[in-house]
Protein backbone atom coordinates (compact mmCIF):
# COMPACT_ATOMS: atom_id res chain seq x y z
CA UNK A 1 0.00 0.00 0.00
CA UNK A 2 1.55 3.21 -0.84
CA UNK A 3 0.59 5.31 1.92
CA UNK A 4 2.08 9.00 1.71
CA UNK A 5 3.12 10.85 5.24
CA UNK A 6 3.44 14.18 5.70
CA UNK A 7 6.30 15.32 7.93
CA UNK A 8 8.27 18.66 8.88
CA UNK A 9 11.85 19.36 8.14
CA UNK A 10 14.25 22.09 8.21
CA UNK A 11 16.26 23.45 5.25
CA UNK A 12 20.06 22.74 6.43
CA UNK A 13 20.56 26.05 3.99
CA UNK A 14 18.03 28.68 4.69
CA UNK A 15 16.78 26.94 7.92
CA UNK A 16 12.81 27.35 6.86
CA UNK A 17 10.56 24.61 8.29
CA UNK A 18 8.93 23.17 5.11
CA UNK A 19 6.77 20.07 4.62
CA UNK A 20 7.76 17.37 2.97
CA UNK A 21 5.57 13.93 1.55
CA UNK A 22 7.29 10.79 3.07
CA UNK A 23 6.42 7.17 1.04
CA UNK A 24 5.54 5.50 4.50
CA UNK A 25 5.98 1.97 1.85
CA UNK A 26 9.84 2.05 1.73
CA UNK A 27 11.42 1.76 5.30
CA UNK A 28 14.65 3.49 3.89
CA UNK A 29 14.86 5.98 1.47
CA UNK A 30 17.44 8.66 0.67
CA UNK A 31 16.53 11.06 -2.35
CA UNK A 32 17.13 14.95 -3.77
CA UNK A 33 14.33 17.72 -3.33
CA UNK A 34 14.69 20.89 -3.31
CA UNK A 35 13.75 23.72 -0.57
CA UNK A 36 10.51 25.56 -1.52
CA UNK A 37 11.74 28.98 -0.04
CA UNK A 38 15.75 29.03 -1.45
CA UNK A 39 15.42 26.57 -3.88
CA UNK A 40 18.44 24.78 -3.09
CA UNK A 41 18.73 20.64 -3.56
CA UNK A 42 18.29 18.67 0.35
CA UNK A 43 19.86 15.32 0.71
CA UNK A 44 16.46 13.86 2.96
CA UNK A 45 17.53 10.10 4.56
CA UNK A 46 14.48 8.68 5.57
CA UNK A 47 13.90 5.25 7.80
CA UNK A 48 9.97 4.56 8.70
CA UNK A 49 9.38 1.82 11.29
CA UNK A 50 6.00 -0.94 11.39
CA UNK A 51 4.43 1.85 13.28
CA UNK A 52 5.07 4.43 10.49
CA UNK A 53 6.97 6.36 12.79
CA UNK A 54 9.38 8.52 10.51
CA UNK A 55 12.68 9.59 11.34
CA UNK A 56 14.26 11.85 8.84
CA UNK A 57 17.73 13.46 8.58
CA UNK A 58 18.18 16.83 5.88
CA UNK A 59 21.94 17.71 5.00
CA UNK A 60 23.54 19.61 2.54
CA UNK A 61 23.39 17.70 -1.38
CA UNK A 62 27.11 17.49 -1.04
CA UNK A 63 27.28 15.86 2.63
Amino acid sequence: MNRLIEQLISCPYCGEQIEVLVDGSQSEQSYIEDCFVCCRPILLNVQVDDDEFVFITANHENE
